[in-house]
Parts: C-alpha cells; sequence; structure tokens
C-alpha cells in the first residue's frame, strides 16, 4: 500500500471513529439509560426517560423560619453528563465531632428545565422526624425520572429523647405542605421562575415515617384525641409494647391546641389542614396513630401505604395497616414488607457514609432485607401508583393489580384494582 492510500486509510478510520463517538454522545444525550438498583429491577424500578435536574430554593427567606426546599425535576442534558451529586444534609441531631451530614445521588446540580412533556404533576415529600429532606433522594430522583416535579421541604425540628420539637412539628408539617404548594403556583406561573413547569391541578404527597403522618394529614385526615387516648388506655392496659408512641403525644396534647390558636379542645375530630387540590397520597411507615379510625376514615383520595411487619418505631399496627383499614378511599393498596424494620425506605449506607461513621449504619441498613432491593420494589409500586392516579396510565394501572404484584417477601393488598 503506498503512502498516500495508507494514509487516506487512516483518515478514514479516523471519521468512522469520529462518527461513531458521536453517536455514543448523541445516545447518552438523548435520554438515560433504564437502571435500577439492582439487575432484577421490575419495570417501573428502572430510570425513567427524563434527566434529572435539581435545585435548592428557600421559602419566605425574610422571615423567622424561612423553608429550605429541595426541587427535582425533568431536565436536559445536552451534553450526556452523568448524574452525580453530593447533596448536603442537616443532621438534626447530636453528632459527634467531625461528622458531616452528605447523601450521594444520581441528578444534575441546576440543570436546564425539559419542558417537552410538562407540565408536570407535583409531589410534595416529607422526610422523616429528624431527617434531612436529602436522605430520600434515591426516590424523590426516581419520580423526577418519570415526569415529575418534586419538591422536599426541611422541617424545623431537632431529634432528642425528650421529643421536646413534636407537638410544634406535629402542627407545623402539615402547614408547610400548604407552603410548598403555594410555592409551586409561584414557580410554574406567568413570570415564574419555573414558569409552565408544574400542572398544579394534579398534587400529590408522600412521606415517611412522620413525613408519612405529614401525607395522611395533607389528604384531609383529623387529629380523634378521644379516640387516640382510649387507643393509648386500651394498650397500656393490654401490656402493648408499642403502647410508648402514646408517651410522644399525649403529655403534649394542650401545647398542640395551644398552636393551633383553637379556643378549646374539639369535642370529636379537629380540623382539617389540607388543600383540596391534593389528589392522592403515598405514606411510607406513616405514623397514623394520632388520627384513630374516624380522623383516618375522612379521607377520601388515593392511597398507597406502605409499612414493615418488623418497624420498631412506627409499629406496622399503627402506621401503615389501620390506614388501609380505615381510610374510606375507594382506591387504596397496602403494600407489606415482611419482617422489614423503619428505615428500608431511607438510603442505603453507602448513599449516607456519615450514619456508618457516627456507628449509626441502622439508619440505612435493614437487619433482613436488601436496601437495594426494597428500593426497587418501593420505586416501581410508587411510580407506577402515581403514573396511574395522576396520569390515568392505563399500564401503570394494569401493573398495580392484585395478581401483577408478585414479589417475595411482600404481602399486596389492592382495592379499586
Amino acid at each position: 500500500m503506498s503512502r498516500r492510500s495508507r494514509l487516506w486509510a487512516l483518515v478514514a478510520l479516523l471519521i468512522v471513529m469520529l462518527l461513531s463517538f458521536s453517536f455514543v454522545v448523541a445516545q447518552d444525550a438523548a435520554g438515560p439509560e433504564p437502571l435500577g438498583e439492582r439487575p432484577d429491577a421490575p419495570p417501573y424500578g428502572l430510570h425513567g426517560p427524563y434527566w434529572v435536574g435539581t435545585q435548592d430554593r428557600v421559602i419566605d427567606p425574610d422571615s423567622a423560619e424561612p423553608l429550605e426546599v429541595t426541587i427535582w425535576y425533568p431536565a436536559l442534558n445536552p451534553e450526556g453528563l452523568t448524574e452525580e451529586i453530593a447533596y448536603p444534609a442537616t443532621l438534626k441531631f447530636e453528632v459527634p465531632d467531625g461528622i458531616v451530614g452528605i447523601v450521594y445521588g444520581h441528578a444534575l446540580r441546576d440543570a436546564v428545565l425539559d419542558m417537552t412533556g410538562g407540565p408536570y404533576p407535583l409531589v410534595v415529600f416529607s422526610p422523616g422526624f429528624g431527617a434531612a429532606r436529602s436522605n430520600y433522594a434515591h426516590l424523590t430522583e426516581h419520580l423526577a425520572s418519570y415526569g415529575f416535579v418534586v419538591i422536599a421541604p426541611d422541617h424545623h425540628e431537632i431529634f432528642d429523647p425528650t421529643w421536646a420539637d413534636i407537638p410544634k412539628s406535629t402542627i407545623s408539617r402539615p402547614q408547610d405542605v400548604l407552603k410548598v404548594i403555594a410555592f409551586a403556583d409561584e414557580l410554574t406561573a406567568a413570570g415564574g421562575s419555573m414558569e409552565g413547569l408544574i400542572n398544579m391541578d394534579l398534587i400529590a404527597v408522600s412521606g415517611h415515617s412522620y413525613g408519612g403522618y405529614t401525607a395522611l394529614a395533607a389528604a384531609g385526615a383529623r387529629f380523634d384525641i378521644q379516640g387516640f387516648n382510649a387507643r393509648c388506655d386500651a394498650a397500656r392496659a393490654a401490656s402493648d409494647p408499642n403502647a410508648w408512641l402514646c408517651d410522644t403525644l399525649e403529655p403534649f396534647e394542650d401545647e398542640m391546641l395551644s398552636l393551633t390558636g383553637l379556643a378549646s379542645m374539639p369535642d370529636g375530630l379537629w380540623p382539617a389542614w389540607a388543600d383540596p387540590r391534593v389528589d392522592a397520597i403515598i405514606p411510607l411507615a406513616g405514623d397514623s396513630y394520632i388520627f384513630d379510625q374516624a380522623g383516618l376514615a375522612e379521607i377520601t383520595i388515593p392511597v398507597m401505604a406502605m409499612g414493615g411487619t418488623l418497624d420498631t418505631s412506627t409499629p406496622y399496627e399503627w402506621g401503615a395497616d389501620p390506614t388501609y383499614e380505615y381510610i374510606s378511599s375507594d382506591t387504596k393498596a397496602l403494600v407489606t414488607f415482611v419482617n422489614a424494620e423503619h428505615m428500608i425506605f431511607g438510603s442505603t449506607c453507602t448513599d449516607i457514609p456519615w450514619a456508618v461513621e457516627m456507628g449509626a449504619s441502622f439508619f440505612c441498613s435493614d437487619p433482613v432485607w436488601d436496601m437495594q432491593r426494597t428500593q426497587d420494589i418501593t420505586h416501581h409500586l410508587a411510580t407506577a401508583f402515581l403514573l396511574d392516579v395522576l396520569n390515568g396510565d392505563a399500564e401503570a394501572h394494569a401493573a398495580l393489580a392484585p395478581d401483577a404484584v408478585s414479589f417475595a417477601g411482600v404481602i399486596y393488598q389492592a382495592e379499586g384494582y
């Protein structure tokens, strides 16, 4: 082969390589790879069709208690960047010196909005008591990848053994949800910084632990203090090991009443603190006991409750199970993780290394379950539920039929499917 021929062959090879590289980059930029936490992830447990962007904002920054929030949303990624991020996490409990709260996630900081599928439904996510909003990034990111705008507030509360912030948090958390919804109204309104991104006629609320309580309140559940106290009396008489929950609220009932501004203790159900636009909720190990049977019966919108049977923080019998039993919703589901503890809905120890560093690996692991497996199942069912009830997705609806849900170690019950 002549020198000129070899030169042209080399040029041709370079052109082919460049074209191949361009094709790969174009593929990467076109959409994310559909992967789950594990190779056996169910369909809606796979990464959705949208790249995920994230931004931090502050609601009422000049007020005495500004509310910090994180937003996750469908984003553009023309350069095909890897979704990698380290979220700061405010640790709202006593921690050893040198421990820094970081949550590793999969999103693009301040990415450009993807308006192609908008406006998108809104999901408000409420973290557990004393937990950082970023601790649930695995779920909020996942929902954003399927075309939801998710906003999570950082509630003002500190965890300590005396539960000193419980009365204030119990009253303020539902108000925080209302603030977030009003903030979303401003974001998506004409002239807003996310103009046209959010469909404010399609709203869901989710949350873990006391965030699950918050979701129930956002759906219209109402306190039944007399019913709650009667339940506590019966629990103590029966030596119910879960009666300790009563001690976290009963001593503070008068203080809670004062915080509401009510003149006297209601004879029956307390007022509701809910936006009527909330269409569905997903309480994860959500505390439901303060509402008791009558208060939970006020909920009529679609609900998917999840919980673990060995949960020692929000016991199944005081959280997920009565939620499903007592709500009045025609469409409802109960996802039971057999032998699971409380933190199966949080992040893995890989994503929150500070928990291991301070000797609190229980915060990011489960004695029985593989956390990546619970995340895949939770992602699948929560995503299908929201696609169904908010978007009217027929395939998602079919995926929630009782005979379509079969995971080892999971008991699934549903009505309306």
